[in-house]
C-alpha cells in the first residue's frame, strides 16, 4: 500500500503524557506515578462519555477535571503544584524518535499530520515547544465536530483536508482503540506500542504493530 500522507495522534504517540507528572515528582511524592496512571485514564474516559451523550467540553477543560479527580484519589495536590502541571500539559516533551522520523518522512515526499483530541491551542503549543510545527503539513483537532474519537467523522478530517481516500492515509497510534478505529475507517493504521501492551479489537487489526517511529520510514510510501 502507498501512502501519500501519515496522520499522527498526538498525545502518547508524539507527546509523552507522563512529561508533566515527571516534572514535579518530587512535589507530587511517592503516588506520583499512579496519579499520572489515573489522570491519563479519566482524561479518555471523559472525552467518551462526553462523545456518548452529546454533552461537549473540550480537551483542555476535561484535562484540567481529570487531573483533579486523580488528585483527589491520592489525597489532593496544592493549587500551585495543579497550576504547574496543567501548564506542563500544553508544553508535554515529545519521544526522542519523532522529530527524525517526522525529518525522514518529509525528506521523502509524505505529507504529516496531526489528529488528535486536543484543542487548536493546546496542540499549537505542544508543537512549538517541540520544534514540530515547520514538519506538519496540517494539525487537525476535533474541537469544531464538538466530539471525540473514535468517532468515523473525526477520521475523515484527514481526507478532507488533503483530499485523499482513507487507504492513502498511514495513520500512527500509540492508542490500541485509536488504531481500530483508524483500522476500520480504511486507513492503513499503525500501531506504536511503546509500551508493550497485549493486543485487542483482532477484528480490527493494525497493518503493522512497531516498538517506536524509528522503523516508520523504512515501511515506505
Amino acid at each position: 500500500m502507498v501512502c501519500s500522507v501519515y496522520a499522527f495522534d498526538a498525545y502518547g504517540t508524539l507527546y509523552d503524557v507522563h512529561a508533566a507528572v515527571a516534572r514535579y515528582r518530587d512535589e507530587i511524592g511517592p503516588q506520583a506515578q499512579a496519579l499520572s496512571d489515573l489522570w491519563r485514564v479519566k482524561q479518555l474516559e471523559y472525552t467518551w462519555i462526553r462523545t456518548m451523550t452529546g454533552v461537549y467540553r473540550d480537551f483542555r477543560v476535561l484535562t484540567a477535571e481529570a487531573l483533579d479527580f486523580a488528585a483527589a484519589r491520592f489525597g489532593g495536590i496544592s493549587p500551585a503544584t495543579r497550576e504547574k502541571l496543567l501548564a506542563a500539559y500544553e508544553r508535554l516533551d515529545a519521544y526522542s524518535d519523532v522529530k527524525p522520523t517526522l525529518k525522514a518522512l518529509k525528506a521523502n515526499g509524505i505529507r504529516t499530520a496531526i489528529l488528535s483530541n486536543g484543542t487548536p491551542a493546546m496542540l499549537a503549543a505542544a508543537a512549538d515547544a517541540a520544534g514540530l510545527a515547520d514538519l506538519l503539513d496540517a494539525t487537525l483537532s476535533v474541537d469544531p465536530l464538538r466530539f471525540f474519537k473514535a468517532r468515523r467523522e473525526v477520521y475523515e478530517l484527514v481526507t478532507d483536508h488533503f483530499g485523499v481516500k482513507p487507504q492513502d492515509v498511514s495513520f500512527q497510534s500509540s492508542n490500541r482503540w485509536d488504531v481500530a478505529a483508524g483500522a476500520h475507517f480504511g486507513f492503513r493504521a499503525v500501531w506504536i506500542n511503546r509500551t508493550g501492551a497485549p493486543s485487542e479489537y483482532d477484528d480490527m487489526a493494525p497493518a503493522y504493530t512497531l516498538p517506536s517511529l524509528e522503523p516508520l520510514a523504512a515501511l515506505g510510501g
